[in-house]
């Protein structure tokens, strides 16, 4: 399992460092995991895409204002559920939200929750994943450092490797909307099916201004 220190940096560091690595859950039915594959970074206070924008504290917000390395969970169309994980120190309320997952464990136990077959479509969205990995609204709160929901690493990428791209479904946003927050495992098939204008603008190495390893 990852450390508390992991989390415990600004969103838009924590989202393409979550890439790579295993979200697990275990839970009466079994264990189902899947490796992160697409992420979105959500800035608090300074991000009018966020739920924590202008320093917004509800019940629902509330446990992002606590360390990272937590669980956010929302819901979404009064149906699905969405995952993030909290990032930054206390008082900083910054969040990762998970899109997709590539399907690592559990394979016929996410099928039998979500009712698909193909591996690429079980966790191609964030409701998907939730409702794969059995995640919902008990889960919200929940260290991320501990069983039953955590996250562990599994694999390395380089920055080569790391699309990046503006967030999706967040038009409402008037200043960040555009801001490239969005990080994505190039050429994987277990991303969300996105609007073509939601492709790559970039690699994460182009836009720290590196060379691809060789």
């Amino acid at each position: 399992m990852l450390p508390r220190e992991f989390f415990l940096r600004p969103a838009e560091e924590l989202a393409p460092a979550l890439l790579g690595k295993l979200l697990v859950h275990e839970t009466p039915e079994g264990v189902a995991a899947g490796m992160i594959v697409e992420t979105e970074a959500y800035s608090g206070p300074e991000d009018d895409g966020a739920h924590s924008y202008g320093g917004r504290l509800t019940e629902r917000t509330r446990v992002q204002y606590g360390p990272g390395g937590y669980a956010y969970v929302f819901g979404i169309y009064g149906m699905h559920w969405c995952f993030n994980a909290v990032a930054a120190p206390a008082g900083k309320p910054e969040v990762v939200l998970v899109r997709a997952l590539e399907p690592v464990r559990g394979l016929e136990l996410m099928r039998r929750r979500r009712g698909k077959d193909p591996a690429g479509l079980l966790c191609s969205g964030p409701g998907k994943l939730c409702q794969a990995l059995g995640i919902g609204k008990a889960q919200y709160g929940l260290d991320l450092c501990a069983p039953p929901l955590y996250i562990e690493a599994y694999q390395e990428l380089p920055p080569e490797r790391i699309a990046v791209s503006p967030r999706v479904n967040i038009d409402y946003a008037e200043k960040s909307r555009d801001w490239l927050c969005r990080y994505f495992i190039a050429g994987s098939r277990y991303v969300s099916r996105v609007p073509k204008r939601f492709a790559a603008a970039a690699t994460l190495a182009e836009l720290r201004g590196k060379q691809p390893e060789l």
